[in-house]
């Protein structure tokens, strides 16, 4: 048994979050089937170099096309409805009801399905209707207002972390409402905006300001919690980054760099204290870690216990000796690339673990076997095919 063996999932959505969540969903046994248009393949298909975001994207599910602007259509997802568990889809708020698919149809066709609905903003308010994008979410969360040097912009991340913090978000909502539902319960709808998880993993700023007037500056890797943390040049021009979050770490540091005597200084006690002196402490452990390589440097920290780690490109991370016990990166046998590596399931459950059974299959490729599995004859789907439905 998978630990979500049994749950029957319909990815409606499209780049990057609803499908990103729907394959977490799949990563652990769920049943995933991508719905994609049957003219309009799914635009991860041709996302970055060579299109191998589909691979990894559409790990796990089955692709049928159906064309949901089309009555026929819209049947056929209804009809797909009736055995499924979840629904997850990204559409601007309305769409789906000018489908005539709207939740209260959808139950009608199954009172315990889950519809999983994500967007920028959410479902409602003055923003509902904008087009929502993972940007977006990363500029008006505070988040890019914070990130980058001081006298620099605000600075963006090259790679969808806030869509990355809502598929996460998205999946632990579907199981949520999945646990509600229970074994006779009735569904729900998961109303999920992209810029509400990343709000949520920036921390407590609403409530510093809402108490003391503090807005977070940019800092570049400074922080304001703490120091020394930063990333400091190695002799071989090599990278490693230092964190002192505890304040026996940031003692065993000094140690460590020859600079004890900062650690009997009133300001040294706190990591606040420590972050108004960051500058005088960067400069320390700087002059230390630049006459040394990075592998002195590591050896010399994991001897201090002192919290290290050298700064990777994805040629070190397919390199590490730690990475690969955990199988992080793990080797998957594609039908038209042959062995492809690509992140494993997130997490190891002991009785029940996940795991990537395939990569993103052709657009369409299951069309014929789940229109089959719904009751359609071959005649029916040859003849939706004829007219675009399928």
């Amino acid at each position: 048994m998978k630990a979500l063996e049994g749950i029957r999932v319909l990815d409606l959505a499209t780049l990057f979050a609803g499908p990103m969540a729907a394959m977490m969903l799949g990563d652990f046994g769920a049943e995933v089937i991508k719905v994609e248009h049957p003219a309009k393949p799914d635009s991860s298909r041709g996302h970055g170099p060579g299109g191998l975001w589909w691979k990894m994207l559409g790990r796990n599910k089955r692709t049928v096309t159906i064309d949901l602007s089309a009555p026929e259509g819209q049947d056929l997802l209804l009809t797909l409805a009736r055995d499924a568990d979840v629904i997850i889809e990204n559409f601007r708020p309305g769409t789906l009801e000018r489908w005539n698919l709207s939740y209260d149809r959808l139950r009608e066709a199954n009172p315990r399905l889950v519809l999983a609905r994500v967007t920028g903003f959410g479902q409602f308010g003055p923003y509902a209707r904008r087009p929502g994008f993972g940007t977006l979410a990363e500029a008006m969360s505070g988040f890019a207002a914070m990130t980058g040097e001081p006298d620099g912009p605000p600075t963006l991340p090259p790679f969808g972390l806030a869509d990355g913090i809502c598929a996460l978000a998205t999946a632990y909502a579907v199981m949520t409402a999945l646990h509600a539902r229970g074994s006779g319960g009735t569904g729900q709808v998961v109303d999920m905006s992209i810029i509400e998880p990343i709000l949520t993993v920036l921390g407590a700023q609403p409530t510093i300001y809402d108490r003391l007037g503090i807005v977070p500056p940019r800092t570049g890797n400074r922080s304001v919690n703490n120091a020394p943390r930063n990333t400091y040049r190695c002799a071989d021009g090599s990278w490693v980054a230092v964190s002192t979050s505890a304040q026996n770490i940031a003692e065993r540091v000094m140690r460590l760099v020859g600079r004890p005597e900062y650690i009997a200084e009133p300001w040294f006690a706190t990591g606040a204290g420590r972050a108004e002196h960051a500058a005088e402490l960067d400069e320390a452990v700087a002059a230390w870690v630049g006459a040394r390589t990075r592998e002195e440097v590591l050896a010399a920290f994991e001897e201090a216990q002192a919290a290290v780690a050298p700064v990777y490109d994805v040629r070190d991370v397919l390199a590490d000796p730690q990475l690969a016990a955990l199988d992080a990166v793990t080797t998957v046998e594609d039908p038209e690339l042959g062995p492809l590596r690509m992140q494993n399931v997130m997490f190891r459950l002991s009785d029940t673990p996940g795991e990537i059974r395939w990569t993103g299959r052709a657009h369409g490729a299951d069309t014929i076997g789940v229109l089959t599995e719904a009751g359609l004859s071959p005649a029916e789907i040859e003849a939706l095919r004829d007219r675009g439905v399928v």
